[in-house]
């Protein structure tokens, strides 16, 4: 029994450091230039450790990706005030999201960079900001359900586009190193004003 016992916990901290040494290098390198002999290096196993947890470097990187939105979600949930306004609801995703990336530098861009990856049986994964524009459109639904956002919109279609937004946004803020308060302020603004019913 005891024996067993060590067995699963040396499974798990190899399943550990195998995370933390492909978000790292998943990081520092993107998906294409991460390979699963790198991954296993980094984390100090042996390369056969990689797939005793994982088929393929995909499945590595999906794993990755999922545990940043749950990780994100997780963050958003945390700063969520359930009473605001629209406004205030908007400011706190906003800032949520940044405080996010400001404390995971690089995670977010490389969650996103490689999301059209394709398996060998020709499925594609849903891309994380497709997921992200539904989490969106729930948003909205929500806020036109308590008179707050306009009814007649398609949310589906709405999420996506505020998803859209946020991600170039966030590509322009970080090329033109645009100050992140006058980025949530105006964004919040405009998508408060864009979202209000007639």
């Amino acid at each position: 029994m005891a024996a067993q016992v060590l067995q699963i916990k040396k499974k798990s901290d190899s399943l550990t450091k195998l995370k933390a040494a492909a978000r790292k290098l998943f990081v520092e390198r993107g998906y294409h230039a991460t390979r699963p002999q790198d991954i296993a290096r980094e984390a100090g196993l042996g390369h056969g450790t990689f797939y005793l947890h994982y088929p393929d470097k995909r499945a590595c990187f999906l794993a990755f990706v999922e545990d940043a939105r749950q990780e994100l979600d997780a963050h958003l949930v945390a700063a969520r005030c359930p009473d605001g306004t629209l406004e205030e609801l908007i400011s706190a995703n906003l800032n949520a999201i940044y405080d996010y990336s400001d404390s995971h530098p690089g995670v977010l861009r490389a969650a996103m960079t490689d999301e059209m990856v394709i398996d060998a049986e020709g499925a594609q994964a849903v891309p994380l900001l497709v997921r992200w524009g539904e989490e969106w459109a729930q948003f909205v639904r929500k806020a036109a359900e308590k008179g707050q956002a306009c009814p007649k919109y398609d949310a589906g279609i709405i999420g996506q586009a505020i998803v859209g937004a946020l991600h170039q946004t966030a590509c322009e803020g970080s090329r033109g190193q645009l100050c992140r308060k006058a980025v949530v302020e105006n964004l919040t603004h405009f998508l408060t004003r864009a979202l209000k019913s007639d």
